[in-house]
């Protein structure tokens, strides 16, 4: 087993029941053999149209779907997420302060100084002011409530985390931003990411290798560069062209 990765899927198939349903028989299949590695430090790319299994592989990587057979093994503790909207991924009536330590309260083994000492530092990493320590998220702007959902997600200190569609929901220029804070990141803590978007500009940007999904598929994989100059599936240069 290499011992840079960080997480290894094998074989993945993932079932959906439709609600209210009972039975096996009412199952939906949605993800078929499914077979990638992700290594330390690297950021994965994983694109594909709406509908094409991304975001049901991720939240099964993550634990949340139950319906599955192969074998997902993690090779680092505290996997965590990043969502698309960070207004809705924040609660409301809590200030930044609160939301950034509440995943160390979760675990439940830090003291009231370190807490405040790792929320400080995490504001730090991720590019808050101090003075957003008591804001509500409705008092920032878009950048800096991703930014908040970052630092949630980095302050419990995890060697892997899922973006998924993370950037889609900024402007041009926040989003130029955020992509630097995650690429500095990986930089300066060897962070390794799974970054799902539909967006194949910013994949090619900010990506070392990539998993094109067409219908609950991995249809291609290989480094940007290669599988962006190289394509060699039928439906990866489709979605090469209408990036253009």
């Amino acid at each position: 087993m290499s011992q840079d990765l960080v997480l290894q899927v094998r074989d993945l198939n993932v079932w959906y029941r439709p609600s209210g349903t009972i039975g096996r028989r009412k199952r939906r299949q949605v993800l078929h053999d499914v077979s990638f590695d992700l290594h330390r430090g690297e950021i994965l790319g994983l694109v594909g149209e709406s509908g094409s299994g991304k975001t049901t592989l991720a939240r099964t990587i993550l634990g949340f779907v139950p319906d599955y057979t192969g074998t997902v093994t993690h090779f680092t503790k505290r996997p965590q997420m990043v969502f698309q909207d960070p207004a809705s991924s924040l609660n409301p009536s809590r200030t930044v302060g609160w939301i950034l330590a509440e995943p160390l309260r979760i675990y439940g083994k830090y003291g009231k100084e370190e807490i405040a000492r790792r929320v400080e530092r995490t504001m730090e990493l991720v590019g808050l002011d101090p003075e957003c320590r008591d804001r509500l998220p409705h008092q920032l702007s878009g950048g800096q409530r991703q930014r908040v959902c970052i630092g949630a997600a980095l302050i419990v200190h995890p060697q892997l985390i899922v973006a998924d569609e993370a950037v889609s929901a900024l402007d041009v220029t926040i989003q130029a931003q955020i992509l630097q804070l995650i690429a500095r990141l990986r930089r300066e803590l060897g962070i390794s990411y799974l970054f799902i978007s539909h967006d194949l500009n910013v994949v090619y940007e900010i990506c070392d290798r990539c998993l094109v999904m067409h219908q609950g598929r991995i249809v291609e994989q290989g480094p940007v560069e290669e599988l962006f100059d190289h394509p060699k599936e039928e439906y990866t240069r489709r979605l090469l062209a209408a990036a253009e």
